[in-house]
């Protein structure tokens, strides 16, 4: 009875932090999928001004012009910065290990950039090599450590391989769909393929005339950074939300775990404890009926 009344206990305690950790993730996934749905508006718009740019004027630009020889891509992974979320983390890793063996297939030379602890403690577990890594972020990311990783990611883009630079660049990250459903994914960050967000003109539409000054070089050079920060923010944010919900999951079904836990605890002490009574009754019928056949 004692060991199991100290299991209960223990159970017990762990519940607390499990269903602690289950609601602060619930109250947090909201404000997450709320950023997620902010940040969309601004994407479209980028996504269209950057469409009528590539459309509608002849520029070769660094970031749209596709190699003829691809030797080294560059793979950006986002993962979390703390465990305690399922299968979160792992699944993201998974992918990007296929992503990996499918490049390298190919002739490829694999670059990794890694955003996340868990990342960073996968690759540093196993001696890999990595060009970069980034952390602190996964749960609430910013637009300043997106752009931080955007810079860092075009400047070894422009490079060439000749120079040490990568020829494409791809990112894995999960995607939010809903609260029960999150889906690593795999997308071609650069060379730049501007297909999210646009919908095909309605019948009635009038296509609108476009003119860019001072030119349109000096229009892409600004655009094409902001638009692959936008990608890589939208990227930090579906992941966050996706963490947090995964978490919010996990906890759930820890603290269900802990709660039949201690019932399964709580049946085994009552039945020891009623083995004891019994016992303690025989033992006492049983010196009676001795004391009784004595005399």
């Amino acid at each position: 009875m004692r060991v199991y009344r100290q299991r209960i206990r223990s159970v017990q305690a762990t519940k607390k932090i499990t269903r602690a950790m289950e609601l602060i993730a619930a109250s947090r996934v909201v404000k997450a999928q709320q950023r997620v749905k902010e940040s969309s508006p601004y994407a479209r718009a980028l996504t269209r001004a950057v469409s009528a740019v590539a459309t509608y004027s002849n520029v070769d630009h660094p970031l749209t012009t596709e190699h003829p020889t691809v030797r080294r891509a560059g793979v950006v992974i986002i993962t979390s910065d703390r465990g305690l979320a399922g299968a979160y983390s792992s699944s993201v890793l998974k992918e990007s290990e296929r992503l990996a063996e499918k490049l390298r297939n190919e002739g490829k030379e694999v670059v990794p950039y890694l955003v996340g602890r868990k990342a960073s403690g996968f690759y540093k577990f196993r001696r890999r090599e990595y060009a970069a890594e980034w952390s602190g972020f996964s749960d609430s990311p910013t637009f300043e450590a997106a752009r931080e990783i955007g810079e860092r990611i075009v400047a070894d883009f422009v490079l060439g391989h000749e120079e040490g630079g990568l020829d494409e660049v791809h990112v894995v990250f999960t995607r939010f769909v809903n609260m029960v459903t999150q889906e690593p994914e795999v997308i071609r960050l650069l060379p730049l393929e501007v297909v999210e967000g646009e919908e095909p003109p309605a019948p009635d539409d009038v296509l609108p005339l476009y003119e860019f000054e001072p030119s349109a070089e000096q229009v892409l050079d600004a655009l094409l950074p902001k638009y692959v920060t936008a990608r890589l923010f939208n990227c930090l944010l579906q992941s966050a939300a996706s963490e947090l919900a995964a978490r919010q999951r996990a906890m759930k079904s820890a603290t269900d775990n802990a709660e039949e836990l201690i019932r399964k605890y709580t049946r085994l002490a009552n039945q020891a404890r009623q083995a004891e009574i019994t016992q303690e009754i025989s033992e006492i019928v049983g010196g009676a009926s001795a004391l009784a056949d004595a005399k």
